[in-house]
């Protein structure tokens, strides 16, 4: 049975997040626009410095750090982030952004992910329509947007996603 275009997208994100290189969790993204991929991006230290798989620690683990919290102490450059900086924002306009993570331990995918507050942020910029997210192999979430901006977390100062 031939699967669909949103598990198709997915499958290839997740082949980009084998690349990350976090000692947490490992997101990997891919742009689509018009049934054709602008861009991807895996979890990364900037070009040139040490991964923390290379330093064999995780500051924010080290401190016990929340998920979705703290993000100035990472090393690593998102997989969305990587994946727009890649692309032209008139490639991105009315595009989709395919994201999906795995745990670093288990393999298993991150439960009720989504992008962090800077990530929306520059999702909103890039002019990216809409954000799909695997959930499990098969079942992913569909995100607008506009719903990033509407639903401002920023204004009421919640923290992690």
């Amino acid at each position: 049975m031939r699967i669909d275009k949103n598990n198709y997208y997915l499958d290839i994100a997740e082949a980009v997040s084998e690349r990350g290189t976090c000692l947490r969790r490992n997101f990997g993204a891919a742009i689509v626009k018009n049934d054709e991929i602008i861009s991807t991006g895996y979890v990364g230290a900037p070009r040139g410095r040490k991964n923390c798989c290379d330093l064999k620690y995780c500051l924010r683990e080290k401190m016990n750090v929340p998920r979705g919290e703290r993000y100035e102490l990472c090393r690593s450059v998102h997989a969305e982030q990587n994946a727009i900086i890649s692309a032209s924002r008139r490639d991105m306009i009315d595009s989709t952004l395919y994201l999906v993570g795995k745990d670093y331990n288990t393999s298993e995918y991150v439960q009720n992910a989504r992008p962090c507050a800077l990530c929306k942020r520059m999702i909103i910029n890039a002019g990216i329509k809409k954000v799909v997210i695997r959930n499990n192999k098969k079942e992913y979430t569909t995100i607008d947007v506009n719903d990033f901006i509407e639903n401002d977390e920023s204004l009421e100062g919640i923290k992690g996603y």
